[in-house]
């Protein structure tokens, strides 16, 4: 059966990327989620009965989880058509004194677990499939005080700019997704709540919804990456032709 897989699903972004592909890929009967929380895996399977909803409960920071899914793939051999490579975090700090272990951590999830379980997915991936790494336009230039978070996020970006390329004949499209701050969990988990920094207060949010539909239609006309927003779009294009050292001045969180 038609299959699409999708990583940090449990809620924001994720969550949105389900019915996106319901709506643009109804031809996808099942839909492996996966995520640390399974109680909401389930809440959102009960919200489509139509759908063939697999509720895996992973945490990809830890080395047993891929070997745990590449075992699924095998015993299911699934035809996948869309993957979306979602799950990820943040820390806002600075680099001295942040705790080690969450900085380590964001290389894990948002850069090995990312890079596994893609390759593990490529060889059941049909012809004319889809893959989405959720990068940031954090990848566009460092961001102080999110060091670690934005060079995990360049290499999401970078990965997936070679990969447009390598997968193209196998007929896999690769788009990178970069974008701008969203109402979404990823704040608080940032320890960037409101008030905590005035630049992430003053920046224009960008709806999860129409991230996850306009970056789903952009990745189907093999676009290699996609960013919403004119301010943001705009600041990529600034980041390719103004010194970054002179953009840090600008962009402390």
């Amino acid at each position: 059966m038609i299959t699409a897989v999708i990583t940090g699903a449990s809620s924001g972004l994720g969550k949105e990327y389900i019915n996106a592909i319901i709506a643009q890929y109804p031809t996808v009967d099942v839909f492996w989620l996966v995520a640390r929380r399974k109680d909401l895996l389930k809440e959102i399977a009960e919200e489509h009965p139509d759908k063939t909803i697999a509720a895996i409960s992973l945490d990809l920071t830890k080395p047993e989880s891929l070997p745990i899914f590449e075992q699924l793939l095998k015993e299911n051999n699934p035809e996948i058509k869309v993957l979306i490579n979602n799950a990820g975090y943040g820390k806002g700090s600075d680099f001295f004194s942040s705790n080690h272990e969450a900085q380590l951590g964001m290389i894990d999830l948002n850069c090995r677990a990312l890079t596994g379980l893609l390759r593990l997915c490529l060889p059941y991936m049909l012809d004319d499939s889809l893959v989405l790494n959720i990068a940031s336009i954090a990848a566009f230039a460092p961001t102080p005080r999110m060091s670690v978070y934005c060079a995990t996020k360049a290499y999401v970006l970078a990965l997936s700019k070679a990969l447009h390329s390598e997968l193209a004949p196998r007929g896999i499209k690769v788009t990178a997704v970069c974008p701008g701050p969203m109402d979404t969990e990823f704040w608080q988990v940032a320890n960037v709540t409101e008030g905590k920094s005035r630049l992430i207060d003053k920046l224009p949010r960008v709806s999860p919804q129409a991230v996850a539909v306009g970056s789903l239609r952009a990745a189907k006309r093999g676009k290699m990456v996609y960013t919403k927003g004119f301010l943001y779009k705009f600041y990529h294009v600034l980041s390719k032709i103004v010194p970054h050292g002179f953009l840090m001045q600008f962009t402390e969180i």
